[in-house]
């Protein structure tokens, strides 16, 4: 089942990153990536036309409390973002019915793409909610024309687990991957439902 979440504050560090809350002055940061066609593209939203488009964005990230900014050590620039965002179908994936989880989303500034920061910033959140959290297992996915999002996911230890057909935010359908990563932790074996889509082995 979904976890509650919210960031209440926590803030991640790594060698060259923390991550926290989103906060107002950030709006031109997060503008300046978000409108970078192809960068939103890959993660199945449309790259933003207009500044107040990312305010309102930038005000639900601040009201729900659940998407941290991924920023700069040193500067503080804000150059990403990794969500805990509530996974999809959980009434028909009755496997996680006495656990709870979530699923991880993120984006990346395409200047910054290639130099690890992204594996970086979610294997930190990844043990914030494993080891902090106490998690059971955490869902994440892309879509199968994204290698880097891919490469990521295997670099942070998770698994393939369905392939299915996602509905982007541009309203187009793209054949995908949903990927599981069960905490390690905990001894934990899934009675997996509908066959027909898993692929987790």
């Amino acid at each position: 089942m979904n976890a509650d979440f919210r960031i209440n504050g926590k803030v991640i560090e790594t060698e060259r990153l923390i991550l926290r809350s989103f906060k107002q002055a950030d709006l031109d940061d997060f503008y300046e990536y978000a409108s970078v066609e192809g960068v939103g593209e890959m993660a199945g939203w449309k790259h933003h036309d207009s500044i107040d488009e990312s305010q309102k964005i930038l005000n639900s990230f601040i009201n729900n409390d659940k998407v941290f900014a991924i920023c700069l050590k040193g500067n503080n620039k804000v150059i990403g973002t990794v969500g805990i965002e509530k996974y999809g179908l959980e009434d028909a994936l009755t496997e996680f019915k006495n656990y709870y989880g979530r699923e991880l989303g993120y984006v990346l500034s395409k200047d910054y793409w290639g130099k690890g920061l992204m594996p970086e910033a979610v294997n930190a959140v990844i043990d914030y909610l494993f080891n902090e959290l106490d998690y059971d297992f955490l869902l994440c996915g892309y879509y199968n024309f994204n290698e880097r999002s891919k490469r990521v996911q295997i670099k942070c230890g998770f698994k393939p687990y369905r392939s299915l057909t996602m509905k982007t935010q541009m309203g187009t359908k793209e054949q995908g991957t949903l990927m599981l990563l069960i905490n390690p932790n905990k001894n934990i074996k899934f009675e997996f439902s509908h066959q027909e889509t898993l692929i987790f082995e």
